[in-house]
């Protein structure tokens, strides 16, 4: 079989596509594997790093209003849907699997308009406008969350959760502790962004490491490649040494053994996130960015929120002082991290990547059924 996978822009929505493709490669190891992305980005680097063949096409982001920009966004489009039809006649995938973003569009569009089966994974409570469009036409969409359900154009959906990737079922939080040099007395707090990093966050960070550090707290904050740069001038301009307290990382392929070495983490609210949060059964301190479409993860995060997993702070009302005073009422208070953490695990779906293969090995029987 031949199997096509297309998402990215960023780890949302390319994390679980690398987790379905693992999966359908465990139980197809002859299958052939192509991800279809933009020519240049954090899809293409963790596709190849996977060693999955990739393709590229032409794409931009919707911009937020009509204005010359639109022109150059539907341009890139035709080129993008020019560049699918070339692929998908090239590779002539048995199935394709879109997982969002607006790069997933041209192939999953190119592939529906050629009754090639297509299914859709949908991460967020509030569904993009990708899958949005595309799930009228989808065989099946895969849902995180039920909320969704409402928000699609089609009645062809199932509850599977957020694909992880499988090392997070196999963390072991006693040695990555003993990894990153963590005492047993000692709370590391881990803080992140999403793959892009989150300036809010950063800039509540500085705030926090103006002051001392407290007795046996750690910090590892990962700022986010684009981000980097200015967050260490921050620090310099404000003083602020570097100490064995406090690491800095423009970004990390080990978030799996960095999650499961956390005693709370600081991060916004993406699905994938707080999917691989809740698999290692941490607390976390949710900062939904504001400008995501839809506002959807803010629904993300109140729904960790009112299932007592996690705290809440807007964007609007962070800063070091709200931030530093959400991380003390967790990590002082063992009892209180411990029923968080066991809140966030009730809400992790261990077996959702299998249960999207297992329906991608469904609709390729039903096709060749016809």
């Amino acid at each position: 079989m031949k199997y096509l996978i297309t998402g990215g822009g960023t780890g949302g929505h390319i994390y679980p596509a690398l987790a379905i493709f693992d999966q359908i490669k465990k139980q197809d190891p002859e299958g052939e594997f192509l991800y279809v992305g933009r020519r240049s980005g954090l899809e293409k680097e963790l596709a190849e790093k996977a060693g999955y063949d990739y393709k590229a096409v032409r794409i931009k982001g919707l911009p937020r209003r009509i204005n010359f920009d639109s022109l150059k966004t539907a341009l890139a489009l035709v080129q993008g849907i020019h560049d699918a039809k070339k692929i998908i006649k090239d590779f002539q995938p048995d199935i394709v699997i879109g997982t969002g973003g607006y790069v997933s569009f041209p192939a999953v569009y190119v592939a529906q308009r050629k009754n090639i089966p297509t299914i859709l994974q949908e991460a967020n409570a509030f569904p993009g406008k990708v899958n949005r469009i595309l799930s009228k036409n989808a065989k099946a969409v895969a849902l995180a969350f039920k909320e969704a359900e409402a928000r699609l154009a089609t009645d062809k959906t199932f509850i599977s959760g957020n694909p992880i990737r499988p090392v997070f079922l196999d963390v072991d939080k006693s040695a990555a502790r003993k990894k990153y040099s963590i005492k047993d007395e000692e709370k590391l707090i881990l803080s992140f962004g999403g793959s892009g990093g989150q300036e809010s966050i950063n800039d509540a960070l500085v705030e926090i490491f103006q002051k001392p550090i407290r007795e046996n707290y750690k910090y590892i904050h990962i700022t986010g490649r684009d981000y980097y740069d200015e967050f260490l001038d921050q620090l310099k301009e404000k003083n602020i040494e570097l100490t064995d307290a406090i690491k800095i990382l423009d970004y990390s392929h080990e978030i799996p053994d960095l999650l499961a070495a956390a005693d709370v983490a600081i991060l916004s609210s993406s699905a994938i996130s707080l999917a691989e949060v809740s698999c290692v059964g941490l607390p976390s301190i949710l900062v939904p960015k504001t400008y995501t479409a839809d506002n959807h993860q803010e629904f993300n995060a109140r729904a960790f929120e009112n299932a007592g997993a996690s705290f809440v702070i807007l964007e609007k009302d962070l800063n070091g002082s709200s931030l530093d005073q959400a991380i003390s009422t967790i990590v002082d208070d063992q009892e209180k991290m411990q029923k968080m953490g066991k809140c966030a695990k009730i809400l992790s779906k261990p077996n959702s990547t299998k249960d999207i293969v297992e329906n991608i090995f469904r609709l390729l029987r039903e096709n060749n059924e016809r």
